[in-house]
């Protein structure tokens, strides 16, 4: 099915405090859009199709027809500057999507022929002009898919390929290229070393430095191995976080690794028993290979039964028996460097095709030499369609100095609505919700798209929405805070 959207220009709240808000529609515009398809829909490669521009402006990635997607930049004003087809074929599939200064890059997964290959489209920002696809990275069908990230600034991208042995990765073959796609680097990454068991990500810098990412030695140790261009030195930091503690084996049950601009490196693991999964600690790592191999560990912070008494009290309902199907989700910096981690508690139903839930976030607040500082629950229950996955529940986040911005669609009090809390990172207190007015359909047809949320500045958000169950298009709605 699908869906069309209207271009909203503008919509002004009267109040932060929910209540019909004031909006003027200054001009609209025909957006088609079609829900992914995807296989495992609770794993999107792409979560982040509204990418704002430091005129004020922003690009969307929008899915227009089963074979077709296109790239497009608006204004400040919210005027089309250009629309760019990106069509696909049989076996494709959109793998990623960011923007540098001068350009936007999309990378398209394709697997046909017995070969899977990355390739990327570069987009001028100033005109829309699509250059020839170009190959980054290729594998075999029968290998593990291929990989892509992005420098935090989309200048850099790494593309890689696994090499396995046995079904189990022995080395990574990289390379690095510059925003024009032009190859900086060719590189190998080794894990003879690393056993049989362990997670690996790889991150580049805005210089083009790869950092690789690992949870090994039996899911037991955190680990960042540094590859410069201009060197072919390799620096490595690693740090126990699991291991025996009271006779109890405890693991990395889940790792979330974050690149700053500044290349420096901030890991998070949530810790649980391997004998019986129970919830241990929350450990959080600072990697700063800027100054001579500088590694911060904050204290654990114990997930045990006095933390699921807070929970419990903060969520109300029946009391949960331990803590379950919590996952992290973010790590958040703010201008002076205080952490904040996140992680929500996120379960499909009752197996494959059931609705997805998504409920209490959990934050953990940190000053800057990562002293835990304060923790907060916030109390949220949502639920969608399995045909939706978490494209329209869970959260969006958005930093600006010492604030952080949640955005949720949830119903509350009867009102089903996008709704704005303020977290006030120094002091960890987090503001009640407040609607934004925009009475979001409640119904179990699509109402709001998380993935085309964006903040263009701390007063302006970006989010598509359908406004009442009697309509069945959406809106792609430009909110002015006041």
């Amino acid at each position: 099915m699908r869906f069309t959207f209207l271009l909203v220009a503008s919509l002004v709240l009267a109040s932060l405090a929910y209540q019909p808000a004031s909006a003027q529609r200054v001009k609209s515009a025909a957006f088609s859009y079609l829900p992914e398809t995807r296989t495992d829909r609770y794993n999107q490669r792409v979560s982040r199709k509204a990418l704002p521009l430091p005129d004020g402006g922003f690009l969307i990635l929008a899915h227009q027809t089963a074979d077709q997607y296109a790239v497009e930049r608006y204004d400040a004003d919210l005027k089309r500057r250009w629309s760019t087809a990106l069509p696909l074929g049989a076996g494709e599939v959109v793998d990623g999507f960011s923007q540098s200064t001068e350009q936007a890059t999309v990378v398209i997964y394709q697997n046909t022929a017995g070969t899977q290959r990355l390739v990327a489209y570069t987009l001028g920002l100033a005109d829309g002009r699509k250059n020839p696809a170009q190959k980054l990275v290729e594998a075999n069908t029968r290998d593990r898919r291929p990989g892509v990230a992005f420098s935090p600034d989309g200048s850099r991208l790494v593309a890689w390929r696994y090499l396995t042995q046995s079904n189990q990765i022995k080395a990574i073959s990289a390379s690095v290229y510059d925003e024009k796609l032009q190859k900086l680097k060719d590189r190998s990454y080794d894990f003879h070393d690393q056993g049989d068991f362990f997670s690996v990500t790889v991150h580049v810098g805005n210089d083009g430095t790869q950092f690789v990412t690992l949870a090994g030695d039996q899911m037991k140790k955190l680990s960042v191995r540094r590859y410069r261009n201009d060197s072919p030195d390799v620096k490595v930091m690693s740090v126990s976080v699991g291991g025996t503690f009271s006779g109890k084996v405890v693991n990395i049950f889940d790792s979330r690794f974050v690149l700053r601009p500044d290349n420096t490196l901030y890991a998070a693991a949530i810790c649980n028993e391997r004998a019986t999964g129970l919830y241990h600690s929350l450990k959080l790592v600072k990697f700063d290979f800027a100054v001579e191999n500088d590694m911060k560990f904050a204290p654990e912070v114990l997930l045990a039964a006095d933390y699921l008494a807070e929970v419990n009290k903060a969520v109300g309902g029946t009391p949960a028996k331990r803590l379950e199907d919590v996952y992290l989700t973010d790590v958040l910096l703010t201008d002076d460097k205080q952490v904040v981690v996140l992680a929500e508690k996120k379960y499909e139903e009752s197996g494959e095709g059931s609705p997805g839930h998504t409920r209490e976030l959990h934050l953990f607040g940190y000053n800057e030499f990562l002293t835990p500082s304060w923790r907060s629950i916030v109390a949220k229950d949502q639920v969608a369609p399995a045909a939706d996955g978490y494209s329209s529940i869970g959260y969006r986040a958005a930093v600006f100095g010492s604030e952080v911005q949640l955005l949720t669609w949830e119903t509350l009090k009867g009102k089903s609505d996008l709704y704005l809390r303020r977290l006030n990172v120094p002091a960890g207190v987090v503001s009640e919700p407040k609607g934004l007015g925009l009475n979001v359909a409640a119904d179990q047809n699509l109402a709001y798209v998380k993935d085309f949320t964006a903040w263009l500045d701390p007063k302006t958000i970006i989010g598509v929405s359908r406004p009442s169950k009697k309509s069945a298009a959406l809106m792609l709605n430009k909110i002015v805070l006041k």
